[in-house]
């Protein structure tokens, strides 16, 4: 006898997306969350995240985007809440450098939906961003602002109305398998399953082998906001998210979805930290100069005071793709975790890639590229 087909141990990023769908597919599913669902340490935490249909480098990664766009919408019409602010994304750089050009090759390649801004269209239709000389954009009309408090929320909600067991402030100390099936522990309590995903973001390594231990880190990522001279001018309406690198400064952001602040954020700089419990939230004298000189360059109106500021911690690889699959071969625990900062846009896509495959309902092919066993003979 086991206490259910599946246990989802993580109810953040991915994890209550693996719930979610696998409340679709089976009535015997239970998720395991150590605090709440989307507790404000966890990498959930800083109200919004960047969805976008652009992406440099792995061109793989498209057809989980457009799922993932598709399965929004229908958490969107199952639960009545709006998630995914769709205001249209703008990438911004140098005209030939190294973000724009990869990006505009991996995006032909995809035929993902675009349109190239020379800097004359910017400062027309988007005066807000102050450019460089030899800046242009690449817009993305299907990108938007993803309101991560709600999504985590209406997920789990969702799958308890399919039937799923939710048991908040459990945190998971060890899971074993065993011939046929898997031990999940907490504190004196256990439970069994036929199989189990681990998806608990920077908290995930204590309960991976010993390879992926290795090949995994933990950071902190900060992130930041500031008030509009004129907030009508920062509103989804008027202000699509953003990715800029030009040169030596880097930031993304989304707009003023509260009305009042726009996230604006250095990007690239999630540092290594001990542990998912040990990241420092307070912004260090150099982050804070920093953000503050590169607000001032790309955006005259905001005004270059951070007026709020968080930190939380994720799971990294070495590669920076995720862990998504067994372990190995035959094995009972799936992995879902290991998103490098990069996971929300597409957790929904994620989500049902893993609920299926720990279920045994179907197999996804051409994702060796986030498959564990990658790094086995590392």
């Amino acid at each position: 006898m086991t206490d259910g087909k599946l246990a989802v141990i993580g109810l953040g990023s991915i994890g209550c997306m693996a719930l979610w769908q696998a409340s679709r597919l089976s009535d015997s599913v239970v998720g395991f969350e150590a605090a709440s669902p989307a507790h404000g340490r966890s990498a959930v935490g800083g109200d919004t995240r960047l969805f976008r249909m652009l992406y440099r480098g792995i061109p793989d990664y498209y057809p989980i985007l457009k799922r993932s766009r598709s399965l929004w919408a229908e958490l969107e019409a199952e639960t009545g809440q709006s998630i995914l602010t769709r205001c249209g994304g703008l990438s911004i750089g140098t005209a030939d450098g190294p973000y724009i050009r990869p990006l505009l090759e991996t995006t032909r390649l995809n035929g993902a939906e675009h349109e190239l801004l020379s800097r004359e269209a910017m400062a027309e239709r988007y005066p807000q961003h102050n450019l460089r000389d030899d800046d242009v954009a690449v817009y993305d009309p299907n990108a938007g602002a993803l309101r991560t408090d709600r999504a985590v929320t209406a997920a789990v909600a969702a799958a308890q109305a399919n039937g799923a067991t939710v048991h908040a402030n459990t945190p998971i100390d060890a899971i074993t398998e065993t011939k046929d099936s898997v031990v999940v522990t907490s504190g004196a309590k256990s439970w069994t399953f036929e199989n189990v995903i681990v998806a608990s973001g920077g908290w995930s390594q204590r309960l991976m082998p010993d390879y992926l231990k290795a090949a995994t880190e933990t950071r902190r990522i900060f992130l930041t906001w500031f008030v509009a001279r004129d907030a009508a001018e920062f509103s989804p309406e008027k202000f699509p998210v953003f990715i800029r690198i030009s040169g030596d400064r880097s930031m993304y952001g989304a707009p003023a979805v509260d009305g009042v602040t726009v996230k604006a954020t250095l990007d690239g700089r999630g540092a290594t930290t001990p542990s998912a419990d040990s990241v420092p939230r307070e912004l260090t004298p150099a982050e804070i100069t920093e953000t503050t000189e590169t607000v001032t360059e790309f955006f005259p109106g905001l005004f270059p005071n951070i007026v709020r500021s968080d930190a939380f911690p994720d799971l990294y690889t070495q590669d920076g793709n995720p862990l998504l699959g067994r372990l190995n071969e035959g094995n009972r625990i799936y992995c879902a975790t290991g998103f490098s900062g990069a996971g929300f846009k597409m957790a929904s896509g994620y989500g049902e890639i893993a609920a299926h495959e720990a279920l045994g309902k179907r197999s996804f092919e051409g994702l060796d590229f986030v498959r564990p066993r990658r790094f086995t003979s590392n």
